[in-house]
């Protein structure tokens, strides 16, 4: 949204319209609902995180803002499993973890490596400065312990918050990603200018190339059969060239951002993906994982 001021859909079965005051002066880039779904996280380009709550007596969702030190657009957001704690990836090169307490809520989170002790609402708790270009996409593992982002100059970072001082770091030959969510504890899955979703493992403190996860069921010869073949370069004088355009890989343009769609405790079994060419994939990881010769997860 481009307003200062919008809509918010409300109570699944009604879907009334709220009022939210976001309060900013420019437009809204990003926006994440919380795991508790009682507030939610509207990235922006006016340099500020706004954290929407709801006011029952007003009957609309009012919003506090997260500011300093942020000084470009944000880019991506992610909570944290405890929903008191807020990650953010901006163009500023810069993967920040912030602190969205709120007392109007009465929140009281528990402490942890992330808040070693009870801060109040936009306490800068880590700042992360390892990428060299836009942090894309940023997301908490599903222990919340670990935090992985991807960024445009293609890398891929992670950092445990009990050693948030070490960050271990890729930087891949391929082209930028957009987007990154957990396989597992271990593992993650990003997507981006390559067309496909990508597997790659945390061993030790490096990370390390999995897998394509995308089968490549591109039939030769287009599918065309022997004979059909024959009667084309019979009737044209030659054979056909191939001009065609079309990519080996499901997508066939960017992914921008993918999404956990179902879990089995901590492990990976569903995800969806959605890409620049129109289409929402989903992904099966048991399918995947049979299909692809020594795919781990």
């Amino acid at each position: 949204s481009s307003g200062i001021n919008a809509e918010w859909p409300l109570r699944p079965g009604e879907w009334k319209a709220s009022l939210v005051l976001l309060r900013i002066e420019r437009a809204a880039t990003y926006v994440r609902w919380s795991p508790n779904e009682d507030r939610f996280a509207v990235g922006s380009g006016a340099r500020l995180l706004s954290i929407c709550y709801y006011d029952e007596e007003h009957d609309w969702w009012v919003s506090k803002h997260i500011k300093k030190p942020i000084r470009s657009t944000i880019l991506c957001v992610d909570w944290h499993p405890n929903n008191y704690i807020v990650a953010i990836g901006s163009c500023d090169f810069k993967c920040r973890v912030f602190s969205s307490a709120l007392k109007e809520l009465d929140d009281k989170p528990e402490v942890s490596p992330w808040m070693a002790k009870l801060s109040k609402f936009s306490t800068l708790l880590a700042e992360f400065d390892t990428s060299d270009g836009w942090v894309h996409g940023v997301k908490f593992s599903p222990s919340g312990d670990k935090l992985a982002w991807v960024s445009h100059d293609s890398s891929i970072n992670v950092v445990d918050m009990n050693t948030q001082d070490k960050v271990s770091r890729i930087v891949m030959a391929s082209l930028p990603l957009n987007s990154v969510i957990w396989g597992s504890e271990s593992s993650v899955i990003c997507g981006g200018h390559d067309c496909y979703p990508v597997l790659y493992n945390l061993v030790g403190d490096n990370v390390v190339f999995g897998a394509k996860l995308d089968v490549n069921n591109k039939k030769a010869d287009g599918g065309i059969s022997a004979m059909a073949r024959f009667k084309m370069m019979d009737s044209r004088g030659g054979a056909e060239k191939d001009n065609s355009t079309k990519l080996d890989t499901t997508h066939q343009n960017a992914i921008k951002e993918l999404r956990v769609t179902k879990m089995a405790g901590a492990q990976l079994k569903q995800f969806s993906s959605v890409g620049k060419d129109g289409k929402l994939v989903i992904w099966d990881v048991d399918a995947l994982v049979a299909a692809i010769q020594g795919l781990k997860l």
